[in-house]
């Protein structure tokens, strides 16, 4: 375990003949594939204990194996020697990122990442002996010498590698540490048998009838949909009445069915009906706390304790009601969203439609702004586009006063983005600097893995946020961060 070990394993793999006869047509060519070699090795090491953090690391664990490097290494001899003495960069990176580890990884944001590492490594830069991986100078191709010598190297390297080599924040030891004590109490949860009482302790029927009648008051009763379609009729020019009664809908099979569960509970308690799987399951979740599968199936992603989960459902629940009360509010709580994309859609249905533009050249401007505006007792509608709060940031943080993306402080996972301002443009007037922004993907939950819907939407994520970046970063930097925006915690 770990990438001093991985490394050791790799060379000490290597048949020494060959790595001698390798390259030797010319001083230049056998000096380019050692460099080189060594620098996919460490990429090969890198990627696979990068899997260690989590959703930081990668959103879905990869199976990376040593056929894979072995392919790489085999097109980097055959590469190198044929083209000798020009080095195709270009190509060796597309068949290591792109068709060999590349055809392993299914989700589109670590195909980014990937791409992005390999880069470090099939570079011109690593010819040069002054070229370090990590800004603390530790790790480095060695200077051209035998496979002895590259083991030697790596026997000196430090047994725990810090975050900083993987491109991550130091907080990331931090996410790691959380993420098996989290994983090691779910266990023991689950494991537990909640079917007894200790002395003054409340058995689980009086927990199941308490809870039980507690959330149900939480959770406010099904939406009147007829009333809300009167109220909010299809309209041409105003898409949000659709996505209000589209989101009511939906928001009402889960409240139908939490709702109904919740009430079965406290019945079968007191032996009224009969406990089924279903009420089983959600009687399981109230005593331990947990998310019950059965709510789950018509639920939007969520990764909360059962107790937050109400929580939030209710919340949602009351800007929903609020909303159909009182008008199209002047900002959006983004996050409250069961389906985030028909939002999205609808705020762009209106600016195609006013503008009598095709709704396919249209693309979004984003712009944080200051804490101080969420602050205000009043805040107006915006003449385009639509204001949205509720977004939080993880591997990085919003720096209010700069006005860009900049490092976690110590020991916060996560940091609040203040109220934005998104509005459409269209693709060819879009003002956006592409080289100071960073495409930073939206996620609904911090597991960041989705599935594709049949709408061809991610269940997980929702979209790419352009957030202005210094001029000491760049996209790369913060790339290699894992940094992603989130809708909500799990807690």
């Amino acid at each position: 375990k770990g990438l001093k070990s991985n490394l050791l394993r790799a060379f000490a793999g290597l048949d020494e003949e060959w790595f001698e006869e390798a390259g030797k047509q010319s001083k230049e060519c056998q000096h380019a594939f050692r460099k080189m070699l060594f620098g996919l090795y460490f990429f090969h090491g890198l990627i696979q204990e990068r899997c260690n953090f989590g959703p930081l690391g990668w959103n879905i664990q990869y199976q990376f194996s040593e056929p894979d490097r072995q392919i790489c290494t085999d097109q980097l001899k055959i590469f190198l020697e044929e083209q000798d003495p020009i080095i195709p960069y270009n190509a060796l990176r597309y068949t290591s990122s792109e068709a060999n580890y590349g055809g392993r990884v299914t989700d589109a944001d670590d195909r980014v990442k990937i791409s992005v590492f390999i880069t470090d490594f099939y570079c011109a830069d690593i010819l040069n002996d002054e070229y370090k991986f990590s800004p603390s100078g530790t790790y480095y191709a060695p200077k051209f010498t035998n496979k002895e010598g590259y083991l030697e190297y790596i026997r000196s390297l430090p047994i725990n590698q810090e975050p900083e080599i993987f491109g991550l924040h130091a907080n990331a030891n931090l996410t790691v540490a959380i993420n098996e004590a989290n994983a090691i109490l779910q266990t023991a949860n689950s494991m537990s048998g909640g079917d007894g009482s200790s002395d003054g302790a409340k058995s689980p029927d009086q927990i199941l009838a308490e809870q039980s009648a507690k959330y149900l008051s939480d959770i406010l009763p099904p939406f009147d949909t007829e009333a809300a379609s009167a109220k909010y009729p299809v309209d041409y020019n105003e898409s949000l009445n659709t996505v209000l009664n589209q989101e009511m809908l939906r928001f009402n099979r889960l409240i139908v069915r939490v709702r109904a569960s919740l009430a079965d509970i406290g019945k079968a308690v007191k032996g009224l009906v009969v406990m089924d799987a279903n009420l089983d399951d959600v009687a399981n979740g109230i005593l331990k706390n947990v998310r019950p599968g059965y709510w789950m199936k018509v639920s939007y992603p969520s990764l909360k304790p059962l107790s937050g989960y109400v929580q939030d459902l209710a919340a949602r629940l009351s800007f929903f009601s609020t909303w159909e009360k009182n008008g199209h509010p002047a900002f959006y709580w983004i996050s409250g969203f069961y389906f985030t994309q028909s939002f999205l859609t609808g705020q762009l249905q209106n600016f195609a439609r006013r503008n009598q533009l095709a709704i396919d050249t249209l693309t979004w401007v984003f712009a944080v702004l200051k804490k101080s505006f969420g602050e205000q007792k009043t805040i107006e509608k915006p003449e385009v586009g639509c204001l949205v709060y509720g977004l939080f940031m993880e591997g990085a943080r919003w720096d209010d006063d700069a006005g860009h993306v900049e490092e976690s402080l110590p020991k916060v996972l996560f940091s609040s983005v203040p109220y934005m301002h998104w509005w459409p443009v269209e693709k060819d007037k879009d003002p956006t600097d592409m080289n100071r922004v960073y495409l930073s993907p939206l996620y609904k939950t911090s597991e960041r893995k989705g599935v594709l819907a049949t709408t061809g939407h991610s269940s997980n994520r929702v979209m790419s946020l352009l957030l202005a970046i210094a001029e000491r970063h760049s996209q790369k930097y913060w790339t290699k961060r894992g940094v992603a925006c989130l809708t909500q915690l799990d807690n």
